[in-house]
């Protein structure tokens, strides 16, 4: 009945191969198709033509397998090599056994040995630089897009569609956007130009809903663009009436509304964007600790 399940190996040897070959899920899945040693490396008995699963089976994958199931499965690697390195397990319990004597501890735990380092970093994520200009001119853009799906809803009792001006717009913001040297006053008034913009769009929204076009018939994602385009809306105008450029939980993607900026004060990139990490470096083996896109 149904579908057979895909073995763990199956699932987690997708994710590594997609993440060393730095592919999108669809060449992922057309590298192991074409590749005997990839198909080998999942496990199977022999090679096939076709594709063992779809492209969106990888978005399952990546739900099943949390970052704690990750951390186990690096533990027991790590803990693999070490034995290979260091010695078999038994010599660990040898010497454990000769320190609980000597000591006459009856403990489990083994003795310290080797050297611990522990560094925080991060892990930069794959975003356009952001900018406040850009991300209300991409916003306005997925407001229009929205606009025009609730529009198809009700154009029976509309004369015609709500006016955007999305020529106008788009040009007035390509007039700044190409410049290579920009004043902070130009910066501000074409910021405040795309707050109204994108303002009216949502009023748009608003005006539809009230109509009789309902939120729950858009697609997954634009109900999503749309939650992510009201915060952000909130923040940028908050920004810019008190002329700062710091905020809490700042959205610095559409795609990606859980990217955080951290300012890192290097030489060149003083601000990364992704996930904040804390690592253990044992013995010549890495631990991820803690993951956080939020500082800590």
């Amino acid at each position: 009945m149904g579908a057979p399940a895909k073995s763990f190996r199956m699932a987690l040897g997708a994710l590594i191969i997609k993440e060393r070959l730095g592919t999108s899920d669809e060449e992922t899945v057309q590298q192991i198709r074409e590749n005997p040693y990839l198909q080998y490396f999942l496990g199977l008995s022999e090679y096939q033509d076709e594709a063992p699963f779809e492209a969106s089976m990888l978005v399952h994958f990546r739900k099943r397998l949390s970052l704690e199931i990750i951390q186990q499965i690096n533990e027991r690697i790590v803990l693999k090599a070490m034995e290979a390195n260091s010695g078999t397990k038994s010599e660990f319990k040898q010497e454990s056994n000769q320190t609980k004597d000597e000591d006459g501890d009856d403990s489990d735990e083994l003795p310290n040995q080797g050297q611990l380092i522990l560094d925080a970093s991060c892990a930069p994520a794959d975003i356009r630089y952001p900018t406040d200009l850009s991300l209300l001119n991409e916003a306005r853009e997925r407001t229009e897009q929205i606009v025009d799906e609730l529009y198809q809803q009700v154009k029976d009792q509309l004369a015609r569609k709500p006016r955007t001006y999305r020529c106008q717009v788009r040009q007035a913001y390509l007039q700044v956007a190409k410049k290579r040297k920009v004043s902070q006053t130009v910066i501000r008034k074409a910021i405040r130009r795309q707050l109204g913009y994108v303002q009216r769009n949502l009023a748009h929204i608003d005006q539809l809903v009230e109509l009789g076009a309902s939120l729950s018939q858009l697609s997954r994602r634009s109900y999503r663009d749309l939650l992510v385009i009201h915060e952000l809306f909130r923040q940028q105008q908050q920004m810019y009436q008190t002329r700062q450029h710091r905020i809490e939980d700042r959205i610095v993607s559409l795609s990606q509304p859980h990217v955080r900026p951290i300012v890192r004060s290097k030489a060149g990139t003083p601000v990364e964007f992704g996930a904040k990490i804390s690592l253990s470096f044992v013995n010549g083996q890495v631990f991820l600790e803690h993951l956080s896109w939020d500082n800590f």
